[in-house]
């Protein structure tokens, strides 16, 4: 059975994301190599990743463009290779063609899509940001794995990362802190 892992940064007060659109909702975060480098040392194989349509277009928009940029560090441009190799499941109502290379669309339940790709065989699979994903899978639950990057922010407002959950114990696998004030915490559900 394959392991899902939630991997998102999140402020103090529990948000994935701000509202603005046009910092794809990542002003807040305070980006750190040490970081990438511990999750990434945490990360055990994956083979594909969750995305709701809002994540999946900002992942789009930001990650393939470095791959051709000479300007984008190294380390970055093999985030971004890994990404484009890999699948990307994603679902939506409103994206009818994928654009990016490796991409399978969903227009119907990620629940029951989910519970048939978890048995297949294969490596394990990440989802980032896709909040309301992450809400309905953590509830079937179907997650296995949260790794959250808390940033030393208070938002104050956002997308919300657990909103509508229901209770869910968890077990501290980690945690790690880091010069930059972010703390990775690295938790499995309790089943």
């Amino acid at each position: 059975m394959r392991k899902i892992t939630v991997l998102n940064r999140v402020s103090v007060d529990g948000y994935f994301a701000s509202l603005n659109e046009a910092a794809f909702g990542m002003d807040w975060f305070i980006q750190d190599p040490e970081v990438d480098k511990a999750v990434r040392s945490d990360e055990e194989e994956v083979s594909a990743f969750i995305f709701g349509a809002d994540t999946y277009r900002g992942f789009e928009r930001s990650w393939v463009p470095m791959l051709n940029d000479p300007n984008t560090p190294q380390y970055l441009k093999d985030v971004a290779q890994v990404l484009t190799d890999n699948t990307k499941i994603v679902f939506s109502t409103t994206i009818k063609k994928a654009t990016w290379e490796n991409t399978e669309l969903y227009s119907s339940d990620p629940v029951e899509v989910i519970t048939r790709v978890k048995q297949e065989e294969g490596a394990n699979i990440l989802i980032f940001g896709s909040g309301s994903i992450v809400q309905q899978l953590g509830n079937a639950g179907l997650i296995d794995e949260y790794m959250l990057i808390m940033t030393p922010v208070i938002a104050g407002k956002g997308k919300a990362m657990y909103q509508g959950m229901k209770q869910t114990a968890l077990t501290l696998v980690r945690t790690q802190a880091f010069e930059s004030g972010n703390v990775l915490l690295h938790y499995q559900t309790a089943k």
